[in-house]
């Protein structure tokens, strides 16, 4: 890094380059208007106990002037178990919200309608599960799927590379991640069938440059399953959605959003033949959750203030803020909302969204832009080189990386190279904050008692008919998302349908 930065240190064509707002390669933004036209929108992420306790975190978040919604599952959701398997004793509702059938999903959106508000659900190896619970739960709240508008996130590659809530092998993993791209395609729902994640890669320890290769690679090899599945590029791209971290560095920050989306149009236009539609990167954010520090936590409120403005700065066009408690606990509501006032104040009193792309020209800027998309093009290579990303997950080209990288950071921070305000510097004999937690073990208990309910009221004849459906499409070719809505609809539990994929697939073990 120079300490001034002319002329000289940028080389690239404006008009290949750059181009104006909403034009390809994008990199000023997918839209000519930005955010003078529309705000991104503010979406923050909750989700905690039960879907009863979730519902009232959501109607404050939207009372307060959130514009859409974005929900935490537990694990046991998110590996495939019900609240009562064993597996998930002392885990419902700690990390997310429990949901072992519809009835809790339709619970989670209560005097929510679901045709007037957008839902992003961080769901991976059940994606299908919970998009088929979404889709009943509008139903018997009386709205087509038609008019159902969010994102799942889907991204199960990502699973095996940073995060581990894998299920199955890969190959079964990437055909239901292609049904369910097939599934909204051709069900013509307003439904974005994937957040391809760099987020969580960032949080392991990738540099900025690795989360853009990585996400890059990761997207290149869904788009070439679901064409190898016979579907065009121009008809499921435009519905491919991205979920980037926004850490400290400011510039940096800015500059890696705007190297992603112009990469992305370059690399799926180069492969696939993909037009502006396809090409066109759409991408939400959420501030860096490995930054934020338990020691004076109220320093947390800056970190994220800085991050979101970088978020804003390179054109997100959705954003959660963390909570500055969140290293401690789970958000209090005054900490949930105090961050959603962060975006607000941005949004309308930072004069920040009124010019499209300010930072555009900054010699500084366009130099990292630059670096960016020219380093993480080179991990893209590297990737093919190895067979694809599947391939290259086998052999643990990921991992390695960013395990390097992680202790790289990881020295630098115990050695004082890198400053962290309150922690390794400016430090204090403030006491730690105590903040109170949920009863874990009564939510526990009550989730499982409404399972048990659920199963009592239900047509035990129907749900085994249709987990027979699942598990022969699941042996053959037919598409799986009809038979898991049946059995969404017939009240079968979201272990019951992951026991049954488990049946017929197996699971992952990591080599």
């Amino acid at each position: 890094m120079k300490t001034v930065y002319g002329p000289e240190d940028w080389g690239g064509d404006p008009a290949r380059d750059l181009g104006p707002p909403g034009e390809f390669p994008f990199t000023r933004g997918p839209y000519p208007n930005m955010y003078t036209a529309r705000l991104w929108t503010m979406r923050q992420y909750a989700g905690f106990g039960t879907a009863q306790d979730t519902n009232r975190r959501f109607r404050q978040l939207l009372d307060a002037g959130q514009m859409g919604l974005s929900t935490a599952f537990d694990l046991p959701t998110q590996m495939g178990y019900d609240s009562d398997h064993p597996m998930a004793e002392g885990e419902v509702g700690r990390v997310g919200v429990a949901i072992d059938t519809v009835d809790d999903l339709a619970e989670l959106f209560r005097e929510i309608p679901l045709d007037r508000v957008s839902t992003s659900m961080t769901i991976n190896a059940t994606a299908a599960t919970l998009l088929a619970m979404y889709i009943v739960a509008g139903e018997e709240q009386g709205v087509h799927r038609a008019k159902l508008t969010g994102t799942v996130q889907n991204d199960v590659l990502k699973e095996y590379i940073a995060r581990g809530t894998y299920i199955y092998p890969a190959q079964p993993s990437l055909r239901l991640v292609a049904d369910i791209f097939r599934f909204v395609t051709d069900e013509s729902m307003s439904f974005n069938p994937i957040s391809i994640s760099g987020y969580h890669m960032r949080e392991a320890g990738a540099t900025a440059v690795q989360e853009v290769g990585f996400t890059l690679a990761n997207a290149l090899e869904y788009a070439r399953v679901a064409v190898a599945a016979g579907l065009e590029v121009d008809s499921f791209g435009p519905r491919l959605s991205f979920f980037f971290a926004s850490h400290n560095d400011l510039f940096e920050e800015t500059a890696k959003f705007r190297a992603a989306r112009r990469l992305w149009a370059r690399l799926v236009r180069e492969r696939f033949g993909a037009g502006d539609s396809a090409a066109r990167m759409r991408f939400h954010t959420q501030t860096g959750g490995v930054t934020l520090q338990a020691q004076q936590p109220l320093n947390n409120v800056v970190r994220v203030t800085l991050q979101a403005l970088a978020a804003v700065l390179g054109g997100t066009q959705s954003l959660h803020t963390n909570g500055y408690d969140e290293a401690l606990a789970l958000p209090t509501a005054e900490s949930a909302t105090l961050a959603l006032r962060t975006q607000q104040v941005l949004g309308y009193e930072s004069g920040v969204p009124q010019v499209v792309d300010p930072l555009a020209g900054s010699y500084y800027v366009e130099s990292l832009t630059d670096q960016i998309e020219s380093g993480a093009r080179a991990l893209v290579a590297e990737v093919d080189a190895l067979g694809g990303a599947a391939r290259a997950i086998e052999r643990g080209f990921f991992q390695d990386a960013i395990a390097r990288s992680a202790y790289e950071l990881q020295k630098a921070q115990e050695s004082g190279e890198r400053v962290v305000v309150g922690v390794n510097r400016f430090t204090d004999d403030s006491p730690p904050v105590s903040i109170a937690k949920p009863d874990f073990s009564a939510l526990e208990s009550q989730q499982r008692a409404k399972l048990v309910e659920t199963r009592r009221r239900r047509d035990p004849i129907a749900v085994k008919s249709a987990l027979a459906d699942v598990r022969a499409a699941a042996a053959g070719t037919d598409q799986l998302m009809p038979p898991i809505i049946t059995a969404v609809r017939a009240r079968a539990s979201l272990g019951e349908i992951s026991d049954t994929l488990r049946a017929v697939w197996g699971t992952y073990r990591p080599a």
